[in-house]
């Protein structure tokens, strides 16, 4: 996890001051009692927060899916791609709020893979927002009579898409892989702590360098390819008739919000990362002070940043048309059943009462059903 708040509960802010030494240059400790007392309160709250909405909103999204047996289009898959992430990434959230609330107490394996786990599955989401993005502009230039031959049309067709899905995830994998064989789990101020640890041959420039990509690939190049694409597609749409201008400017409004959550989300988390990946190879931090406001800052930020876990459902599945057609036929397929269910019961019950199972009824009933 890139929580660097457990990094370090004692920071010596002067050790990378070289002066004429004097008497006054002695390392001076920096006590984050009351950091870690905020972190135990607060990271627990958000994670709960984030794992309840987050897991109802990804879990409809994969059933959905899971119960029709088929993705027709790149949208449905990478839909589901996207709430396997989320859904995988909210699962590593009760173990760091143990471990914000009482230590880390699973042993160093588990350490490893839930550290893991949370890079991979975060940078994973990031990425698939991209690609989203990039699948809905070509079919926009599809639908327009666009360019066919295109080297990014040819590789974003159905045929082709779990090879898209597939770069996605090892590259997230390859981003992951650092905190599996660095993190361990190390004793401070009265309790274990689960943080990435690099060796000092490494020094603080590996480790910016680790910062700067996650940055480049989870951050920069997802907005970049949005702001691309959605603002062409705002573009086409301003081309439409008139009479399509109520449609226009509602879907307009979905491009902007897609757009502005993604910044509002993100952007604060990202900003602190470069900071901090500066940080340690300039050591910009020289004040306790400092250090413990950038510390509560990491939490909160961060826990800004897993909230979108829980929008993606919102913002990219169920604004769609396609996906609430799959939804309203699980949901007419599960009042059927309820219904049928519910009639062999009251058979059962009446012995001597004829009940009519005609299939038209049924149908006429089912047709009528709405969400």
């Amino acid at each position: 996890m890139n929580m660097d708040v457990l990094e370090e509960d004692d920071y010596n802010y002067h050790e990378n001051i070289s002066i004429n030494f004097t008497y006054d240059d002695y390392v001076t400790l920096c006590e984050k009692g009351d950091v870690r007392s905020f972190a135990a309160v607060f990271l627990p709250i958000m994670y709960t927060v984030c794992l309840v909405v987050g897991l109802a909103g990804n879990a409809a999204v994969v059933a959905v899916y899971a119960y029709h047996k088929h993705l027709k289009t790149m949208m449905d898959t990478f839909l589901t791609h996207l709430a396997v992430a989320d859904l995988l990434l909210l699962f590593t959230l009760p173990f760091w709020a143990a471990d914000a609330a009482r230590g880390w107490e699973l042993g160093e394996a588990v350490c490893k893979i839930v550290s893991a786990c949370y890079t991979v599955n975060f940078t994973c989401c990031m990425l698939l927002l991209a690609c989203i993005s990039l699948d809905r502009y070509l079919a926009l230039a599809r639908a327009q009579g666009g360019d066919h031959r295109g080297r990014l049309q040819r590789m974003f067709t159905r045929r082709h898409c779990w090879r898209m899905c597939l770069v996605v995830w090892a590259t997230a994998f390859i981003l992951g892989l650092p905190d599996l064989f660095l993190s361990e789990v190390r004793w401070a101020s009265n309790r274990n702590i689960c943080l990435a640890i690099y060796p000092s041959s490494m020094g603080g420039g590996w480790k910016a360098a680790l910062e700067m990509a996650e940055v480049l690939l989870g951050f920069l190049f997802p907005l970049l390819v949005m702001v691309i694409c959605y603002w062409n597609v705002g573009r086409a749409l301003k081309g439409l008739p008139v009479e399509s201008r109520s449609k226009k400017c509602r879907a307009v409004r979905v491009l902007l919000i897609v757009v502005g959550v993604f910044v509002v989300t993100q952007l604060p988390y990202n900003v602190l990362k470069v900071y901090r990946a500066m940080d340690s190879v300039y050591a910009l931090v020289t004040h306790c002070g400092t250090s413990k406001v950038l510390d509560q800052a990491a939490q909160v930020t961060e826990s800004l940043a897993l909230t979108h876990c829980c929008l993606n459902p919102v913002l990219y599945a169920f604004v769609g048309s396609s996906f609430r057609q799959h939804m309203m036929k699980v949901a007419k397929r599960f009042g059927e059943k309820r219904r049928r269910t519910k009639r062999t019961e009251n058979a059962a019950e009446g012995e001597g009462m004829d009940m009519s199972y005609n299939s038209r009824s049924a149908s006429q009933e089912t047709n009528t059903f709405s969400i």
